[in-house]
C-alpha cells in the first residue's frame, strides 16, 4: 500500500492496532472499525466516548509512548504531524500512513476512503457514501467571508485550505482565497478595511484552533456581521461532515 505521500505503508494484514496522531481521522476510523484504536492524541476529542491511551498532542507527540502501544499502524498527516516523528516510527518499523492535508472535501473523502478500504479493508461506511452526496453539489455564493483561525497575530484561511472549500460549498467565499499564502497574517486594520470597502460581508469565527466567543473576536470588527462555528464542522474530514453541512448551510439558506 502506498500513502498519499507516495511512501509505501508495509502492513501484512488489516489494521487491528492503530494509533492516530489526527483527531479528525481518530473519529473517522473509530465510527467506520470501533476498537481498533489503540491509542490517540489528548485532542481526540471525539467520539466523545472513547476510551483509548493517549499519547501527547498533534504537533508533539510523544513518540516513546506510541512506541511503547505497539501499533501495527500509524495514522498522521502531512500538515497536522511533524515529519521527523513520522521518520522516527519508521525506523523502529512501525508502519505510517500520512494523509497528505486536503484542499477540498472531495479529495479529503477520497483520501479517508482510501484508508478505510485498504489498510483497515472495510467496505465503505454509510457516513462516507452520505457525506459525498450531500458535498456535491455547491451553492450559489451569498457571502464573503473573513475567516480568522487565531489572533495575537490574527491568523486567517487563505488559499487551498479545506475549511476554505467547506465554506464555498455552501456558498461563503473565501475573501483571502487568491492570497500567496494558505494562512495568512494580515494587520487588524487591513481585516477591517475589507469590511469598510465592502470586500468582505461576513466574518466566520471557528472555536479551534483559537477559541473565539462571543466576547472574544467580534469586538474586534465593530458593526461586521458574524457567526461562530464549530472548527470541527469547518476543518474535520470525516462523520462529522453530515452534520456539518446542514449546519453551515444554514447560515445561507
Amino acid at each position: 500500500m502506498i500513502d498519499d505521500l507516495g511512501e509505501v505503508v508495509p502492513l501484512r494484514e488489516p489494521a487491528s492496532r492503530v494509533v492516530s496522531l489526527v483527531p479528525s481521522l481518530t473519529e473517522a476510523v473509530e465510527v467506520s472499525a470501533p476498537g481498533r484504536l489503540a491509542g490517540a492524541t489528548d485532542y481526540c476529542t471525539h467520539p466523545v466516548d472513547l476510551d483509548v491511551p493517549r499519547v501527547g498532542g498533534s504537533k508533539y507527540p510523544n513518540v516513546d509512548k506510541v512506541l511503547e502501544l505497539e501499533p501495527d499502524l500509524v495514522l498522521a498527516n502531512s500538515e497536522e504531524n511533524r515529519p521527523e516523528d513520522v521518520e522516527r516510527l519508521r525506523a523502529n518499523g512501525i508502519p505510517v500512513w500520512v494523509m497528505e492535508a486536503s484542499a477540498t472535501v472531495p479529495s479529503a473523502l477520497a483520501s479517508i476512503r482510501r484508508i478505510l478500504t485498504q489498510a483497515y479493508d472495510l467496505a465503505e461506511p454509510e457516513w462516507l457514501v452520505e457525506a459525498e452526496e450531500v458535498w456535491r453539489e455547491t451553492l450559489p455564493e451569498r457571502f464573503r467571508a473573513v475567516v480568522p483561525v487565531w489572533r495575537k497575530p490574527w491568523i486567517v484561511l487563505g488559499r487551498d485550505t479545506f475549511g476554505g472549500d467547506v465554506l464555498h460549498r455552501v456558498g461563503i467565499g473565501n475573501v483571502y482565497a487568491d492570497d500567496e499564502e494558505r494562512y495568512p497574517r494580515p494587520k487588524l486594520d487591513e481585516l477591517q478595511a475589507r469590511f469598510a470597502a465592502g470586500d468582505a460581508n461576513l466574518l466566520v469565527l471557528p472555536d479551534e484552533p483559537y477559541k473565539f466567543t462571543a466576547d472574544d473576536g467580534p469586538e474586534a470588527f465593530p458593526g461586521a456581521k458574524h457567526v461562530l462555528v464549530s472548527g470541527r464542522y469547518l476543518t474535520w474530514y470525516g462523520p462529522s461532515l453530515v452534520e456539518a453541512h446542514a449546519h453551515l448551510t444554514h447560515f445561507v439558506l
